[in-house]
């Protein structure tokens, strides 16, 4: 998406004779809305701004914004084990190379060796793609090719957009990709030369400060971290004992996927089964331990749970850092599915805030049990929690009764009246399902296939192919009023590469009556998606230095960028701004180093 230009100076000498300066207000939380019986969903950012009504009903009630539920397409082709959205505004998909016969077929296999009309070629799995793009404007499908097995890989954005992705199975466990989005169409998977130093399956990464550096964390019999790109040419891994300790061997590990969240001090919280540390990466050090979450059960894989780091905020200067852990499953789950018996899982949540010296966990829970969930921060700061099943743990065929229930989790509200229950959906979204946010304020959800290969009959929970939207309450049509449209960002004449740390930026957009005391601007890191767990989400509310507004509703706003790359690591941001409670369809900023 084009960052826009600021209005002619004819117009600008309008606002500047016109308008009342303003001073840009933060309050705590955001205005609640209720339902409406119908609701609307904006089209994507470069669509043209208009609603979608959807036929069935809401129930009113300020305590519940159930949402809507769309169906996108029938048939992505490839199940979404993984998922992650680019800057171009396309989502990529993709699965294991070895699930069998997508819905994509490919006219050369890996090695170049061209796939002919042969019943061999027809059942071989490298004849077809296992990887597409999704165009969100389109609403279509492109597929990719990959060359290497992907299954339970992590991934990183760079500082330019491209998609970095670690790891995999089989021939797949050291090797590095990249995917550079592009407008043409063209763009495609390739592969670096160069390999990781430990097998990577079931391994997290993490993007950090220093410019296009991303930190790899373990993975099945690998305890311990690597950089890539590598920090010296004998390309060593190191060692962290953290995942040895916290290795169960009887339930299939349960500190896979370990949970990664970039402190804005430069240091690294990792969370492994029950146990977590802030480690410094460069000095290969633990800062300092924390002390276990409390209750039962494990909440890394497979008996996965999830995790998100609570929004940061410019009125502490970035440095209150909070972290969330809902789900996972209870003591025993694994080897209990192994045998046919699917144990309920945890429906207990912990909070801590892990900056400053006092840390201890804050529980909750949920309004029922929960694992194999995702948890993606919403515009509006709250926490949506979707996905998953009830019963069982992570694995093929380890789980039962799905979670159809999204919840809502609001952060700033006080305990025991944050959470709330969605509109259901009446896809199961089990093993190998996904979810991630989109710069129009929708939630994209797909995959699902807890079996070992395409399977479409005959077992509990079929490959799931169909790609949903769930539609937040805040797109309702009886919001329109409020919701800020025609968002766009002006760098200045010096520079359009982007916003250098601790700079200003313009941002400009249309209310249709005047701003509200609850104004908010977020920038949002878009995540890698896997496995419950959304690899780099991050939230930040960004101050605004001052306002302006016209008599016609156009508003001229000059904002802060984040400090520093602790605070943000360079890259591109989702900006989105927020009128009490409603977010603006998001545009692309990039922060970077001076």
């Amino acid at each position: 998406m084009e960052d826009k230009k600021c209005l002619p100076q004819a117009f600008k000498f309008i606002i500047t004779a016109l308008l009342l300066l303003l001073q840009c207000v933060d309050f705590s939380s955001a205005v609640e809305g209720s339902s409406a019986n119908s609701s609307a969903v904006e089209g994507t950012s470069g669509m043209k701004e208009g609603n979608v009504d959807f036929d069935s009903e809401v129930e009113r009630s300020s305590a519940r914004e159930e949402g809507q539920w769309q169906l996108l397409l029938n048939n992505t082709g490839v199940v979404a084990m993984h998922m992650a959205l680019t800057h171009h505004n396309t989502v990529i998909i993709f699965d294991q190379t070895g699930s069998g016969q997508s819905g994509y077929r490919l006219r050369r296999r890996y090695n170049g060796r061209k796939c002919m009309e042969t019943h061999d070629d027809i059942t071989d799995s490298s004849c077809y793609a296992h990887s597409v793009e999704y165009n969100i404007l389109s609403n279509k499908i492109r597929p990719l090719r990959l060359d290497s097995d992907t299954w339970c890989s992590s991934g990183s954005f760079l500082s330019n957009g491209t998609l970095l992705q670690t790891g995999g199975y089989g021939g797949g466990y050291r090797r590095i990709r990249y995917f550079r989005p592009c407008e043409n169409s063209h763009c495609d998977w390739r592969e670096s030369k160069k390999s990781l130093s430990d097998n990577r399956w079931y391994a997290s990464s993490q993007r950090l400060p220093e410019d296009d550096q991303v930190i790899v964390v373990g993975g099945r019999r690998a305890f311990t971290y690597e950089f890539v790109p590598k920090l010296s040419s004998t390309g060593t891994s190191f060692n962290l004992p953290l995942l040895h300790h916290t290795n169960d061997r009887n339930s299939g590990g349960n500190n896979l996927y370990p949970f990664l969240h970039l402190s804005s001090d430069g240091n690294l919280f990792i969370f492994a089964n029950r146990h977590s540390i802030l480690f410094n990466y460069r000095r290969n050090m633990v800062v300092k331990t924390f002390p276990q979450i409390p209750g039962g059960g494990s909440r890394n894989y497979p008996s996965s749970g999830s995790s998100v780091l609570l929004p940061l905020d410019h009125t502490d200067g970035f440095q209150k850092v909070e972290i969330l852990i809902c789900g996972g499953a209870a003591p025993g789950a694994y080897r209990a599915a192994q045998e046919g018996t699917y144990v309920e899982g945890l429906s207990s949540c912990g909070r801590m805030v892990i900056s400053g010296n006092n840390h201890q966990w804050d529980m909750e829970n949920m309004p029922g049990p929960r694992l194999m969930n995702d948890m993606l921060i919403l515009p509006t700061g709250h926490i949506l929690i979707i996905n998953g099943a009830k019963h069982g743990c992570g694995g093929w065929d380890n789980a039962r009764n799905p979670s159809l229930q999204p919840y809502l989790y609001k952060p700033k509200k006080r305990i025991g009246r944050r959470f709330s229950v969605l509109k259901s959906t009446k896809i199961a979204r089990m093993y190998h399902s996904s979810a991630v946010l989109l710069p129009d304020g929708r939630v994209l959800v797909a995959g699902s296939n807890p079996n070992n290969r395409y399977t479409f009959t005959n077992v509990p929970h079929p490959t799931e192919l169909r790609l949903q939207a769930f539609v937040p309450h805040y797109m309702d049509k009886q919001f329109q009023n409020r919701k800020p449209t025609n968002v766009s960002i002006y760098y200045g004449s010096s520079d359009e590469y982007g916003v250098r740390y601790g700079g200003d930026f313009t941002v400009m957009f249309r209310l249709e009556r005047r701003p509200s005391d609850v104004l908010e601007f977020t920038a949002y890191a878009p995540p890698f998606t896997t496995h419950s767990f959304s690899m780099n989400q991050r939230m930040l509310r960004l101050r605004c230095k001052s306002m302006v507004r016209s008599e016609d509703g156009w508003m001229n706003a000059v904002l802060e960028a984040p400090p520093s790359p602790n605070t943000a690591p360079p890259g591109y941001y989702m900006l989105t701004v927020v009128n009490e409670g409603i977010p603006s369809i998001s545009q692309w900023v990039r922060f970077f180093h001076a």
